[in-house]
């Protein structure tokens, strides 16, 4: 008896942003193990005490006669008694957040063998209640609320009587009817249905507190401490973002541990299909990202809305992911023995995000990584975070369960946290050099996958053959593009044979570029993401000229008419450029163009591969001869031929080597696949052995 009843686990312990999620983790758990829980005690704001809702056993009783008094002297009849269940959890509040501990997790019961047959089945959950009074109030009928309430909840026993009564409470006042937390996963219509009901605190402040996502639900951050988030025209606040605390980071790693079992074993098409409706999503709110980009990181819209259409091709990737998960079959390897190999999850995966891409490098990650079978962990940049926060509002309303995908903010505490943690199991990094350089050193460690992208010296070699024209276009949408502020920026070009009589001509288009707000209708070049950043690449500009380059065009000083508080840099480029400069070593990230001489090709490819950074490199030629000899030759991931920036589609990994790039498998491609997910090889033999006691120590072969 005592061994059935050790089937029965406890759930795990754990932190959560609110004492629902709480209540439903251990709801939730507990249907699965067989047993209902049920609230015995409640202080909301303080603390819940959760009990097993099954009546337990009983036990005789026999209480003996007192033998004092002689006449009561009698037997008393045999009696028996409830014995309740000793199961009990308890959660208790604790600095903003929900701790839950298991006091018992024995039970004195044998499991449920159908759980639907139990009353707590037919309740209703209290979000659900909520939504049963605004359609009673929109003069819905009970068929007619059981119906909506079904479309997001399939698994709902309730029938249109228990629908009738909830009303009837309703309308005498009592909110408070008795409910069991979601004996089913919770679906995201419903939660989507509640939210609408009250708006979020993170909303009603201004400006606006950028919020977590833990378990499903958008949450303001308990921690006291926020970073503005500027508009690099205006210098306007746009939004704060909080510094996570390390409780709420644990609570979201916990959500996304707890979201991983179901969402493994939910079919690959399933998940498709959530990711068809992301991207559906993202086509409708295509507008409102791009805007928020604009005001976050200064970009111009059009390079916003390619920032999110990029970004969306890798969604369209996910789509089809199905086919790419495919293993290997082969029949017969022995004599009744097949062999297959399969790929699988590796459970909580977690990505850090830089400034320069706010839509596309979290949709180059967590769309891949959920749609494999993953949960995912995203730290989006402090400096430009809210094109993340409004594509996870996209991927939950899409259909994303609670806990697949999360998001916490903040600095270097955050991304140590996750580099740390013993349950996050990949993480994928792009950014500056030297950050990168530290995550990777620090979750290799900890035994994790990683793969690190990094600082980028994109080079460009321009051959005397060259079309004049479509070469001159090509370096400046490169070069100058997004403010120069993306890893496959075109930051040196190197031209055979002399400067002339190229230089003037690529003055005058870099003229040419209107620098201006990004919202603006004439604008080609918004402003950098922070001040901080315009002084480091005004400083490489200026060591440049004191160790000799010649400054042709210097766009330092610019002022934009209304924005004149903006951080603007206008084209600016450096000619006579050596190897031997610091403003050549180091990485600009801002609209400079740098130019170089070569005597020959040969000389141009040992200028490109003795740099330390290993991105992407170009050649323009009308030689085939030429071409064929710089991609042979050049080391670097990503190589162009008469195009200036080689980023490939996701059906390609996005290639780097040397310092630009640290670990085993890229973004992208069937390398984002394979770094993703583990394969694993099944041998299984289906055959009637010769019957023999003799056991054999040989090794099996045909």
């Amino acid at each position: 008896m005592e061994g059935d009843h050790g089937k029965m686990l406890p759930p795990s312990p754990g932190t959560f942003v609110d004492r629902e999620e709480l209540i439903q983790h251990v709801g939730d758990f507990a249907v699965s193990q067989g047993y209902v829980v049920t609230i015995k005690q409640s202080k909301r704001d303080r603390v819940v005490v959760l009990g097993c809702d099954r009546g337990g056993v009983y036990r005789n009783r026999r209480k003996s006669a007192d033998e004092s008094s002689a006449e009561c002297t009698r037997r008393r009849k045999t009696g028996t008694r409830l014995t309740n269940c000793p199961f009990e959890a308890v959660g208790k509040k604790d600095d903003g957040l929900w701790v839950l501990t298991i006091k018992n997790g024995t039970h004195n019961h044998e499991p449920i063998k159908d759980i639907s047959e139990h009353p707590s089945a037919r309740r209703f959950t209290e979000r659900e209640i909520l939504i049963i009074k605004e359609m009673t109030e929109a003069g819905l009928k009970p068929r007619q609320i059981l119906k909506r309430l079904r479309q997001s909840n399939p698994d709902l026993l309730s029938t249109p009587k228990h629908v009738y009564n909830v009303k009837a409470k309703l309308r005498q006042g009592n909110m408070t009817v008795r409910n069991f937390k979601s004996l089913g996963p919770q679906k995201s219509a419903v939660r989507n249905n509640y939210l609408a009901v009250t708006k979020p605190s993170w909303r009603q402040r201004n400006p606006p507190r950028v919020p977590n996502l833990i378990g499903g639900r958008f949450v303001d951050s308990q921690s006291f401490t926020s970073i503005d988030v500027l508009n690099p025209a205006t210098q306007r606040v746009v939004s704060q973002v909080p510094i996570t605390t390390i409780e709420e980071f644990k609570a979201a790693v916990f959500a996304a541990k707890r979201a991983f079992p179901l969402w493994q074993n939910t079919p690959i098409v399933t998940r498709q299909r959530i990711m068809f409706k992301f991207q559906e999503l993202i086509h409708r709110d295509i507008d409102k990202l791009a805007r928020i980009i604009t005001a976050e990181h200064g970009k111009t819209l059009k390079d916003a809305y390619g920032d999110v259409l990029r970004g969306l091709e890798e969604v369209e990737h996910a789509c089809g992911l199905a086919t790419l998960q495919i293993g290997e079959f082969v029949s017969n390897v022995s004599n009744g023995t097949d062999s297959y190999s399969i790929r699988e999850p590796l459970g909580v995966c977690a990505g850090i995000c830089p400034f320069d891409f706010p839509a596309m490098i979290p949709l180059w990650m967590f769309p891949i990584s959920v749609t494999c079978g993953n949960t995912f962990i995203l730290k989006p940049s402090e400096k430009d975070p809210g094109a993340a926060v409004m594509l996870a509002e996209l991927a939950v309303e899409a259909g994303l369960p609670n806990g697949v995908l999360n998001i916490v903010h903040g600095t270097n505490d955050i991304v140590n946290a996750i580099c740390d943690d013993d349950d996050i199991k990949a993480v994928s990094f792009v950014g500056p050099n030297a950050a990168g350089a530290y995550v990777y050193a620090r979750a290799s460690t900890k035994g994790k996958r990683i793969q690190s992208n990094v600082g980028a010296k994109n080079h460009a070699v321009v051959m005397p053959d060259a079309s004049v024209e479509a070469t001159l276009n090509a370096l400046v949408a490169a070069g100058f593009g997004a403010a120069g502020q993306k890893c496959m920026a075109l930051s040196t070009v190197v031209f055979v044979g002399g400067l002339n009589p190229w230089e003037d001509k690529l003055v005058e288009h870099a003229k040419a570029i209107k620098v201006n707000e990004g919202t603006e209708s004439d604008a080609d070049l918004g402003p950098v993401i922070s001040k901080q950043a315009k002084e480091q690449i005004c400083r490489l500009v200026q060591t440049g000229v004191d160790t000799g380059a010649k400054l042709v065009l210097d766009g330092r000083n610019i002022v934009v008419p209304g924005y004149e508080h903006g951080n603007f840099i206008g084209p600016t480029i450096l000619s006579n450029v050596t190897i031997n400069m610091e403003c050549y070593k180091e990485e600009f990230f801002g609209p400079v163009l740098l130019c170089m001489r070569a005597e020959s090709i040969e000389e141009a490819i040992n200028v490109v591969n003795r740099n330390k950074y290993g991105n992407g490199a170009s050649i323009f030629t009308t030689s085939g001869v030429a071409a064929r000899k710089f991609q042979t030759e050049i080391e670097v991931g990503q190589v162009g031929i008469n195009v200036p920036i080689s980023v490939p589609l996701p059906f390609s990994s996005f290639t780097s080597c040397k310092p630009s790039f640290a670990g085993d498998l890229n973004l992208d491609g069937k390398a984002g696949i394979q770094f993703y997910t583990r394969g694993k090889t099944v041998t299984q033999q289906w055959k009637d052995l010769p019957g023999s006691n003799d056991a054999s120590l040989a090794m099996a072969s045909s």
